[in-house]
């Protein structure tokens, strides 16, 4: 219950903080200003009177680091003794996955019989692994041999 009211609090003092910055006039200086001449008053701006929305400012952020350090601590109390969310809605157990066995590595076609429906995978002939590899490499000997061609 303190918790939410001081969240509550806490997140009113956000927008008017917000609201009294956007508010306050700028010191109308730039930047290039701040490098070329007149010390620090250019800088941070020459030290005036306070106004109402400078003091405001002032009350504003201090009730805002107020109310901070009061969740910071507030959280840090319930972290020891809650749990997480993973801890109270554990995870469902699923069945383990059926074994697959490893897919044939052969090259195939899937073909229609039109008489039956029916589908049928035949897997096509590969050419003996030895054969493959001396094909390839005596054509391009012979025609290395014989530029004349």
């Amino acid at each position: 219950m303190i918790i939410t009211l001081v969240t509550i609090l806490h997140v009113l003092i956000c927008f008017f903080l917000v609201i009294v910055v956007l508010l306050q006039s700028g010191k109308a200086g730039d930047i290039a200003s701040a490098f070329g001449g007149m010390g620090t008053q250019t800088a941070f701006g020459p030290r005036g009177s306070a106004t109402v929305l400078s003091k405001a400012t002032t009350v504003a952020a201090a009730l805002f680091m107020m109310t901070s350090l009061t969740l910071a601590i507030f959280a840090s109390r319930r972290a020891g003794s809650a749990s997480t969310v993973l801890d109270r809605h554990p995870a469902p157990q699923s069945a383990p996955a059926p074994e697959v066995p490893p897919p044939d590595r052969r090259p195939s076609v899937t073909v229609y019989d039109e008489a039956t429906g029916a589908k049928k995978t035949v897997p096509l002939p590969l050419p003996p692994q030895g054969q493959a590899g001396q094909q390839g490499g005596s054509q391009s000997s012979e025609q290395g041999q014989n530029p004349a061609k």
